[in-house]
């Protein structure tokens, strides 16, 4: 007996003609063979010189409290972000989205933050993040937290490279209140379309080109890599 084949993942090409068109993927289960595209009403956007940074968030960014990376765990963070939670004991995100995401980060188009905390024997990953990124684009899919904030210092990075990196729009789908706390916005759909026409010609580096450069800058500057990514986020356009 063969056991039963795996879903197709979805082609690259047409997840990102997805995206450019402000449609995304999405699953009723885990388990689900079968997507479905959603093109919400109303889109959850996070303006890159919006973002709330409490004290005791800019603390831990400013001293480093996490150690944080640029794609070194994609595929632990897509399975971190599919576990079961509380308030979602299924996850939308099935094992055939997370087989096309894979792929479309080994294509160079999906990235990953990743918060890790010093272990007994080795660092332990305890937040993170992922999403789709083109021109000045970044589509925001998930993220999670084992620890206190550090789903929000992987997203205070995430903010802080693309605004060093010049990208101009970051996409958060569905508006929560945990990311209204955190400063997003809510737009119609329409609008988000003229926006993400727009900065999808923008020639933005890359989230990993943009970690790169700031490693490169906090070493000459003999700064640490925390201070330099709030400095980008007190910097206004």
């Amino acid at each position: 007996m063969h056991a039963p084949a795996s879903p197709p993942v979805i082609p690259s090409d047409l997840l990102l003609l997805a995206y450019r068109n402000g449609i995304f993927p999405m699953s009723d289960g885990r388990d689900d063979p079968e997507v479905f595209w959603v093109e919400p009403k109303m889109r959850a956007i996070l303006p890159l010189d919006g973002l709330h940074v409490s004290r005791s968030l800019a603390k831990k960014i400013r001293k480093d409290h996490f150690q944080v990376t640029c794609n070194a765990a994609f595929d632990r963070v897509i399975e971190e972000c599919a576990r079961p939670r509380i308030d979602h004991p299924d996850s939308w995100i099935s094992a055939r989205i997370m087989a096309s995401y894979r792929a479309l980060h080994d294509e160079g188009h999906a990235h990953s933050i990743e918060c890790w905390r010093a272990g007994d024997e080795a660092p332990e990953l305890v937040g993170g993040l992922y999403g789709v990124q083109f021109g000045g684009v970044f589509c925001g899919e998930s993220m999670f937290s084992r620890t206190d904030d550090a789903s929000k210092v992987a997203l205070a990075w995430l903010v802080g490279l693309l605004k060093r990196g010049g990208s101009v729009l970051l996409d958060c789908q569905f508006m929560t209140e945990h990311l209204g706390s955190l400063g997003a916005v809510e737009i119609p759909q329409p609008r988000y379309v003229a926006l993400l026409e727009d900065a999808a010609g923008v020639g933005a580096a890359s989230l990993p080109a943009a970690f790169g450069a700031l490693d490169e800058a906090a070493a000459g500057l003999d700064s640490s890599p925390g201070k330099l990514i709030l400095q980008s986020l007190t910097q206004t356009s």
